[in-house]
Formats: C-alpha cells, sequence, structure tokens
C-alpha cells in the first residue's frame, strides 16, 4: 500500500487513527498492540505470504535478543549469538534478494545451466532486516532494553509509516519510546504537515519528473539536451521520492508519539561528495558506519586499513541497493571520489567563495553522474548514456521532445529546484514566529496541498516509489 495512495489515505489512515485516539487513548499496551496489527495488515495488503517472512524475522530476532541478554557476561557465547543473528539475517536477505544475480553470474562466467530461481522480492525486506540486526546489536551493546513482550519487537520492525522504504530507525533511537512515549496535539498537528510536505514532493514533484525520466532512461536519450534533462529529472525525482516518503514516514510517526531522526538535509547543497553523504540517506550512511566500519576499526587503523574499511562499505552500500553491477559500481564510483577527497582534495579546509562554487559543481556534476549509474539498466547503457550526454553518440543537441518533456514540465523542476534548497526552510522558520500564519494561513495552505495531491491522485498520473525496490 502506497501512502500516496486513495486506499491509504482515505482508508487505512482514518481509520487507523480513528481507532488509535478514540477508543484508545488511556491504553497504552492495547495501542501497541494496535499498531502493530495495523502494521501487518498494511504490509499484507500488498504482499498477503510474504508477510509470513516479516513475522518470522520478529519472531528469529525476539530469540536472538533474549538470548544476548541472557548471555551478555559470557563474551564466548554472545558474540557466537551476534555471529548467528547476523548469519540468519543475511542469508534471508541473502535468498530473497541476491540469489538469483549470484547464479546467473555463475552461470555467466562458467558456463553452466543453473536454473536461475524465480523469487519474489519482498518489499521492504532491506529495511526490516538491517533493524532486526540493529535491534540485536544494541541490546548486546547496553543500547537499548531488552523487549521481553514479543509483540514490542513486532512494532519496532513492522511499525507502517517505516517498514516498506525507510528510514531505517534503529533500535537504540525509539527503545525508550515503544513503551514511554506521549501523543500531544502540537506533534500531531506537526506530524500531519510534515506527511503533507512529503506528499506534496512525491505527487507534485517525483511523480512529474519520474516520466521525465523514464522516457529519456527507457527508450533512450533522442538528443543531447534530452539526455541532461532525464539525468537532471531523475536527480530530482529520486531526492523528493525518497525523502518525501522520510518526511512521510517522520510525520506519521510523530502523530503516534515517536520521534524518529532525520533522514534527508538537503544533499544538493553540498560542496563535497564527503558533505553529499552527510546529508543523504542519513540513516543508511549512519548504519554503515556504526555496524560496519567503526567495528572494522574505522579510521584508528592503519592507513591500508582504513582504505579497505571505506571499500568494504560502499561495496556494501551499492549492493544493499540492488543485485546488480550498477549498483556495485555505484559504490565503487563514490568510494573512488572519497578517496580522492580524502587525500588530494581536502574538501573541509577554508575556500573563497569562488572555490566554493566550483566545489559545489563538481560535486552536482559528480552526483548526476551517479545516478545514471544508478538508473540506467545494464553496464551498455550507462555507457551509452553517459556518450550521449557529452554529444558522443549519433543523435543531435535539440529535439521536439525537449519541448514536450521540458518546457512543459518547467514548472515542477523550478519547484523541484526550490525545495531542493533551504528557501523553504527559512519560509518555515518565519511562519512559526507568526501566530497568525500559523493558526489561519497554514491550515489553508496544507488543505489546498492535499486537495491538489487528491485531484492529481484521482487523475491517475503515474505513481512509481523507487525505493520499494530496495
Amino acid at each position: 500500500m502506497l501512502f500516496s495512495s486513495t486506499d491509504f489515505l482515505f482508508f487505512f489512515l482514518p481509520i487507523t487513527l480513528f481507532i488509535y485516539f478514540v477508543f484508545l487513548r488511556k491504553t497504552k499496551k492495547v495501542k501497541n498492540y494496535f499498531l502493530l496489527l495495523m502494521s501487518l495488515f498494511f504490509y499484507s495488503y500488498g504482499e498477503p505470504k510474504l508477510v509470513l517472512l516479516l513475522i518470522t524475522s520478529i519472531v528469529t530476532n525476539y530469540i536472538y535478543g533474549l538470548l544476548i541478554d541472557k548471555y551478555r557476561e559470557r563474551k564466548g557465547v554472545s558474540k557466537l549469538i551476534i555471529i548467528l543473528m547476523l548469519m540468519t539475517n543475511l542469508g534471508i536477505l541473502m535468498v530473497f534478494k541476491y540469489l538469483g544475480f549470484f547464479v546467473s553470474n555463475i552461470n555467466g562466467i562458467f558456463k553452466t545451466a543453473i536454473t536461475i530461481p524465480n523469487i519474489v522480492l519482498p518489499i521492504g525486506i532491506s529495511f526490516y532486516t538491517f533493524q532486526a540486526i540493529s535491534y540485536v546489536i544494541d541490546v548486546y551493546r547496553g543500547k537499548g532494553q531488552v523487549q521481553k513482550n514479543i509483540l514490542n519487537v513486532g512494532l519496532y520492525l513492522s511499525f507502517f509509516p517505516q517498514l516498506i522504504a525507510g528510514p531505517i530507525v534503529r533500535y537504540e533511537t525509539i527503545a525508550e519510546q515503544i513503551n514511554n512515549r506521549k501523543e500531544t496535539f502540537d506533534d500531531f498537528s506537526k506530524g500531519i504537515y510534515r506527511f503533507l510536505i512529503g506528499l506534496f514532493k512525491k505527487i507534485l514533484i517525483a511523480n512529474q519528473m519520474a516520466v521525465i525520466a523514464d522516457f529519456a532512461f527507457d527508450n533512450g536519450p533522442t538528443s543531447v539536451a534530452i539526455a541532461w534533462i532525464g539525468a537532471i529529472a531523475y536527480a530530482i525525482q529520486i531526492y523528493f521520492d525518497f525523502s518525501g516518503y522520510s518526511d512521510m514516514a517522520i510525520g506519521l510517526g510523530k502523530v503516534f508519539g515517536f520521534k524518529f531522526d532525520e533522514n534527508f538535509n538537503y544533499p544538493y547543497i553540498s560542496k563535497s561528495i564527503t558533505e553529499f553523504w552527510r546529508r543523504w540517506h542519513i540513516s543508511l550512511s549512519t548504519w554503515f558506519r556504526d555496524y560496519v566500519y567503526i567495528p572494522l576499526g574505522g579510521s584508528k587503523v592503519s592507513k591500508s586499513r582504513t582504505i579497505f574499511n571505506l571499500l568494504i562499505v560502499w561495496l556494501l552500500t551499492g549492493f544493499w541497493h540492488g543485485a546488480s553491477w550498477n549498483f556495485i559500481l555505484w559504490g565503487l564510483f563514490f568510494f573512488v571520489l572519497l578517496m580522492i577527497e580524502k587525500n588530494i582534495i581536502k574538501p573541509d579546509k577554508e575556500r573563497k567563495w569562488f572555490g566554493n562554487f566550483i566545489m559545489h559543481i563538481y560535486t552536482l556534476f559528480s552526483v548526476l553522474i551517479g545516478w545514471v549509474l544508478f538508473r540506467a539498466v545494464g553496464l551498455e547503457n550507462v555507457i551509452t548514456y553517459i556518450k550521449s550526454m557529452f554529444g558522443l553518440g549519433n543523435i543531435p543537441l535539440y529535439d521536439y521532445n525537449v519541448s514536450i518533456y521540458g518546457k512543459q514540465k518547467l514548472l515542477f523542476f523550478i519547484l523541484g529546484i526550490i525545495f531542493a534548497l533551504p528557501l523553504f526552510k527559512k519560509l518555515e522558520e518565519l511562519f512559526d514566529k507568526n501566530k497568525f500564519v500559523n493558526a489561519f494561513l497554514v491550515p489553508i495552505i496544507m488543505t489546498a496541498i492535499f486537495l491538489i495531491c487528491v485531484s492529481f491522485l484521482i487523475k491517475g498520473s503515474y505513481n512509481p516509489f523507487i525505493y520499494f525496490n530496495f
């Protein structure tokens, strides 16, 4: 079920809110059980059979959490439990997400004819698997109390706002909130506001850019201009698709009294790739930092070992996004750029405005090339697309598609650029200081945004969600 769907907006969400706040407002434990029930229904709405895999993850990691808590003083036993936990969770992820990739590559390399298994990729498996690992490791590290009630583990892993496309909520972040949180009218109103901002990003920017990006990438660029327009459209689409979903997830969490960490911080204003990854998909980059990079030794080892640790992190970051060489090379691409920055460019040093401008252009250009590598299907198409961007293909500089896909969507390009900058954040800060604006103007604006988004949904506008694939 999509957040940006009429089923969710007019049936699932209103019913959930009504029961939660009208009938269950004074029963803490029952509230959690109700949210768990609705979360499992939310997931099974689209995948009725694969919800059993999610339930399996809940049960197995609940048991691992109890075992870790029981044997935490016995280092050898607790480490063995951690190893078994990782084998279980990563093994499930490997089978359902990567088995076909490995079999097809074995067939290609060794000229074998092993049948490639036709396994459906469960939505959100990468997200809830990482959260499951976070739960057990955080209990092991003493960063959150073990849950003796399996239903609370179930709520943590399956809570519907962040279940299928993140952000990755670490157990230590909400361990205390599961049983001890307080819903307030202020949080409720701010949560709905944040949800509507995310809905706006998704429907009125990401979906419109998807039409352009899909034309350019799926059919191949028809001109140099279309190649650039398509790449820029995809850069806008993927940012607003995922940051919009994160806004909706964070907003819904706030409605129910949960405080989720931010997942995006205006990444396209970055002046280096290092800064970009501090601002983009923060929950994923910090997860890899704290659960992979630092346990490997981080930067507190030799220079060569630090480089190796970063290589592992970026290989895994790429592979996490999908079972394709494109994603692996995408991860390696950013690893190389980060190594160049760390050892040559040194992006954190002071620069004058012109130097900052050059660094900003370099960052945007590098990220744009990275998104081409991320989006194009197959390495051959990646090469063809990048060649087209630089006029190396047998295509004209400009064609009639520029008018169809560029000029007609100009308003949405402008909206994408405006919302990718901190200008809107500054406007929000001004609104917060004006009681009249907060009390009267903001509700009117939010109502208008909701009605416009609904009108687009009713018209049946294109409505994909990129991160459902991960």
